[in-house]
């Protein structure tokens, strides 16, 4: 067997990235108490999984019709969509926008008035310059929520620092943009985040689409609640149901994972934008997965085991390791070391042994499994939670998108921790947020219709 070339001590090394099931349990059972304790009225300011209301109560039922606008803003680029909903099909173009680095840093009035300008070309090459449009608008970040259209800015994450926005109402801030150009009839119907947009996009499809997931850059996810458990919800009760966005990428903040956590977690926080934050997250996604094997190496590469200890300059640089590498080199069929080859030698390794090959796909392969582990351990909790016979998990995002075993994993590793009777599916969403949030105004218009 390949897997045979693995030195021992290496091995040995990498039991620390291996939880156990008691741990998966323990941490399955801090999460629970923490999105109980974010949903509390009096317990939600000490919550570090903050359970943010988003005031979706209906999912689309498949009876949405007309044209919508989204806008899905949550990187250095955003994007434009229009939607036409039929009977059953739906057509969407959509184009890409940049954000130059100058508007990511500057005010928050650029930043608005840029998307604005962009709103505005957009509509004139799709011939509805003249119309007047419903718009969803994505809005990655973290936001908590007043009411549909009205979501304050906790904190820029993704390298954005624009001024005069945190602590302000976006939606508001894009609607005075809108207003100051005059030229075109915009109704911001809704505003969302990634996580919510997959979980509405995906139940268009399948009405079980009662969770949603990114694994991503950033990983996060939202899920339906019962009205009566979501304490700070101010808006209509007489609908039972709720879309939660629990923020739980901060899971861990409070030191409820160090129990798991390796000296490889701690450097990866340490060295990040945010240290102490967003804890859960930098176990799981793609921003970080990389940098932990990359440090792993490192180690193993000083300590002798790899390399014949003689490593190069951009393996000892921080976030030279892309979590690319990771998806690719375990895509090799066992004993095959194509991938991890070429890898290795754009980090300047082409000295690496058959078995430096080996070791390197199994700290790969130790991180990525944690990884999905981690977020198993996060969706079992939810099904768990909401105790229902059959969900489907709507999922988006780099990671589980492209890694050959995170979907398996996942599948594995969740029916073995939930309730039996509990019956999901994991469903990768097509074009995510930006249909989903699309998906919101429709549905906010049907409602509106209907009153």
């Amino acid at each position: 067997m390949a897997a045979d070339l693995v030195d021992y001590k290496i091995r040995e090394e990498c039991e620390v990235l291996h939880m156990t099931d008691k741990q998966i349990k323990e941490i399955m059972s801090r999460l629970h108490a923490n999105i109980v304790k974010g949903l509390g009225k009096d317990t939600n300011a000490s919550a570090t999984v903050k359970c943010f209301i988003t005031y979706i109560q209906d999912l689309p039922n498949g009876k949405e019709r007309g044209k919508f606008l989204a806008l899905d803003l949550g990187g250095t680029n955003f994007r434009v969509l229009i939607i036409n909903l039929g009977e059953n099909h739906f057509d969407m173009q959509s184009k890409i926008y940049a954000i130059p680095n100058h508007i990511m840093t500057g005010t928050g009035v650029a930043l608005f008035d840029h998307i604005a300008e962009c709103l505005a070309n957009f509509m004139k090459e799709h011939e509805v310059y003249e119309e007047r449009l419903a718009l969803g608008f994505t809005f990655s970040f973290p936001l908590q929520q007043l009411g549909l259209t009205k979501g304050i800015l906790e904190r820029w994450t993704k390298g954005f620092s624009c001024s005069g926005v945190v602590g302000e109402d976006v939606v508001q801030g894009l609607k005075d943009a809108i207003a100051r150009r005059g030229d075109v009839q915009i109704d911001i119907c809704a505003i969302l985040n990634d996580t919510t947009g997959t979980l509405m996009s995906c139940a268009w499809k399948n009405h079980n689409c009662k969770i949603g997931l990114i694994v991503g850059t950033g990983s996060n996810a939202c899920y339906v609640e019962k009205t009566e458990n979501c304490e700070l919800f101010e808006g209509e009760p007489d609908k039972p149901n709720l879309l939660i966005n629990t923020e739980w990428g901060a899971f861990g903040d409070d030191g409820a994972l160090d129990f798991v956590r390796t000296e490889f977690d701690r450097d990866v926080d340490q060295n990040s934008i945010n240290p102490g934050k967003q804890i859960q997250e930098k176990m799981i996604s793609g921003m970080y997965l990389g940098e932990l094997v990359r440090l792993a190496l490192v180690k193993f590469t000083k300590m002798g085991l790899l390399f014949g200890g003689q490593g190069s300059d951009l393996l000892f640089k921080q976030g030279y390791f892309y979590t690319k590498y990771v998806s690719e080199i375990e895509s090799d069929k066992p004993g095959d070391y194509t991938s991890c080859m070429e890898v290795l030698e754009d980090l300047g390794l082409s000295h690496a042994s058959e078995a430096d090959m080996a070791a390197v796909r199994h700290v790969c392969e130790r991180v990525s499994r944690r990884a999905a582990h981690l977020v198993s351990a996060g969706i079992a909790t939810l099904l768990n939670k909401m105790n229902e016979p059959h969900v489907t998990v709507g999922i988006d995002g780099s990671v589980y998108r492209f890694h050959p075993h995170f979907h398996t994993l996942m599948t594995e590793k969740i029916a073995q921790l939930v309730r039996p009777g509990i019956q999901f599916d994991l469903m990768l969403s097509e074009d995510g947020s930006g249909r989903g949030a699309a998906l919101v105004a429709a549905v906010a218009c049907r409602q509106s219709q209907q009153l």
